[in-house]
């Protein structure tokens, strides 16, 4: 795989600092984005320790000026990009009618509405080069699997599913592709950073009582990383459709057959 220049959004930890490491080990240029911009340093700096270069660019997916100022920041740092990976995403878990109004805006915000707009730069960008390139979406199985006290992130991310599958159809023929990947729970990531323990409580119980969450295993955020050197790995005139990925059970809970 050739080196590319690569952004990828939420690169601060977790899964995004993952992918962000994975990509700069091939020797690519990355670009990590994010808000916390403490964070993002160190993760460059451990790219361009080894084999790739880096820059770290803030971002607030929440605000339109912000997601323009980082594309072209890093545009005029590494050169044109050829691969968007829009991983950044928060939850602010409750019951619909618990959840402040702010905080739901908040979740379509910067798990849609900014992904949305910032994956719009980068397909003019390829567009008026004719070049092709990759977009990713990293989702969620709530996408697929609805969770009660996750309604904002279930209902963005599986409007992120949607626009990914409409620019499929839209890239067709372009060059440039645009591919899911769907990641189970995964570990360790900030993510529940801040949620009431009161609050996961009753949410990995009632989980457990709809047969939603059938056991506490977590993926790495290096199993995630490797979906995505997957997909970008593709020969030309290939692509993903969805990349799903899910913890495997304990040794405890496997099915077992009649004894003879």
């Amino acid at each position: 795989m050739s080196a590319r220049v690569a952004l990828v959004t939420g690169a601060s930890s977790g899964i995004g600092e993952a992918i962000a490491r994975a990509l700069g080990a091939k020797g690519w240029a990355v670009a990590v984005a994010a808000r916390r911009t403490d964070k993002l340093a160190a993760v460059a700096t451990a790219i361009e320790a080894g084999r790739g270069r880096a820059f770290a660019a803030a971002l607030d997916l929440a605000d339109p000026a912000s997601i323009d100022a980082c594309f072209a920041a890093v545009e005029r740092a590494l050169g044109p990009v050829d691969v968007l990976v829009n991983n950044a995403g928060v939850c602010v878990p409750g019951l619909l009618h618990e959840v402040k109004p702010d905080a739901i805006a908040s979740e379509i915000a910067v798990n849609l509405v900014g992904p949305a707009l910032l994956t719009r730069r980068a397909i003019l960008s390829l567009l008026a080069r004719g070049a092709a390139g990759d977009l990713v979406f990293v989702s969620s199985e709530n996408a697929v699997k609805p969770r009660p006290y996750q309604p904002g992130y279930t209902a963005s991310k599986w409007g992120l599913e949607g626009l990914a599958r409409t620019l499929r159809a839209e890239l067709d023929g372009t060059g440039i592709r645009s591919t899911i990947v769907r990641p189970g729970p995964t570990f360790p990531t900030d993510f529940a950073n801040g949620w009431d323990p009161a609050i996961v409580k009753r949410m990995l119980e009632t989980w457990k009582e709809l047969g939603i969450q059938r056991h506490l295993r977590w993926m790495p955020a290096s199993s995630v990383a490797e979906a995505v050197v997957a997909v970008l790995s593709a020969p030309p005139g290939t692509t993903y459709d969805v990349v799903a990925l899910t913890p495997e059970a304990p040794p405890e809970l496997r099915l077992t057959g009649r004894e003879s």
